[in-house]
């Protein structure tokens, strides 16, 4: 063999190791954490869906790198007392499909994609409390379906064009060819060896349960196909709040924003106190020295929100006269 043949096998078994280790391990991560819930049809692929209590429905939305059962290490029991407890893995993450490609990380297709979930469990209208990225999301149905939306809780939201972009391995996991080659070689074993850092760094200055990714599946984030949704989905949000932002005055129904003074993530100044400027009746509460994770730090606090929220959506609305 001639030398320089030798470096160029060698770099292309390299990634073909790596691509092998992920497959293996995409497959033990997806065992470790099954779905928990049901399967819904909608515009978007079939949706996995977990249900708890009953009475109001109030649909849990959960942010970038999220699944279903991020909620759980939060709130856990408290889950219970608040109605018909919808959570859902967006398109594309957990155990969600994502038919529509690129096009799936617009706000308006999971926004009409999660009023496909209502139309398939027979609710009319839903409280929607949302994460981080997942504030856009709720906002976008409050605007395209007012009728279907009883009121907005959105914790930590996202919500504006902020300065600057997102982290570079987003950018090139959302990159057609360059973004799969990456994520089925480097994203997963560089993401486990990262993860309890990148946790810490999310809830800081909370300190985070050690056991907090595997309670919340965070794992299933970094299986090639839902990181690179989570990719799309992160680079696509600027342009989406650029477009929706001016719209937000239009919302009527109520909203409450639960944010922390301290989040390094979303900055509340930009996107919280700026929901309370652009829409009138936003009760606004502000968590002093607190993190992106308000409902871990205050999670009595952000229960008695929600619960008051589906009790004012329990009241059929008045009827013009």
């Amino acid at each position: 063999m001639s030398l320089p043949l030798v470096p160029l096998m060698a770099g292309l078994a390299v990634p073909a190791v790596l691509g092998t280790w992920t497959a293996i391990r995409t497959r033990t991560i997806t065992r470790t954490y099954p779905p928990e819930g049901r399967f819904v049809a909608t515009r978007a692929g079939r949706l996995h869906l977990v249900e708890r209590g009953s009475g109001t429905p109030v649909l849990f939305l959960h942010g970038a790198s999220g699944n279903a059962r991020v909620w759980e290490p939060a709130l856990g029991n408290r889950l219970d007392g608040l109605g018909r407890a919808l959570l859902v893995d967006r398109p594309g993450h957990g155990f969600s499909e994502r038919r529509a490609g690129r096009a799936g990380g617009r706000l308006g297709h999971q926004g009409d994609a999660m009023i496909d979930v209502l139309d398939a469990l027979g609710e009319q209208r839903a409280v929607v409390v949302a994460h981080s990225w997942a504030g856009a999301l709720a906002c976008r149905m409050a605007l395209d379906h007012p009728d279907r939306v009883a009121g907005l809780v959105l914790i930590a939201p996202a919500t504006h064009p902020w300065p600057g972009g997102v982290h570079w391995y987003y950018r090139l996991a959302a990159m057609p060819v360059i973004g799969p080659l990456f994520a089925w070689t480097v994203v997963l074993p560089a993401g486990e060896a990262w993860m309890a850092r990148s946790v810490q760094g999310v809830f800081a200055p909370q300190a985070v349960d050690p056991d907090y990714a595997h309670a919340a599946a965070i794992p299933l984030v970094l299986r090639p196909p839902q990181f690179i949704a989570n990719a799309v989905d992160c680079v696509l949000l600027h342009e989406e709040v650029t477009a929706q932002a001016p719209r937000y005055p239009s919302i009527r129904c109520p909203v409450t924003v639960i944010s922390g003074t301290s989040d390094s993530v979303v900055w509340t100044h930009l996107h919280s106190q700026g929901l309370a400027r652009d829409i009138a009746q936003t009760r606004l509460i502000l968590l002093d020295d607190v993190g992106h994770g308000p409902h871990h730090a205050a999670p009595d606090l952000v229960v008695e929100a929600i619960g008051a929220m589906a009790g004012t959506a329990s009241v059929p609305p008045a009827v013009p006269a």
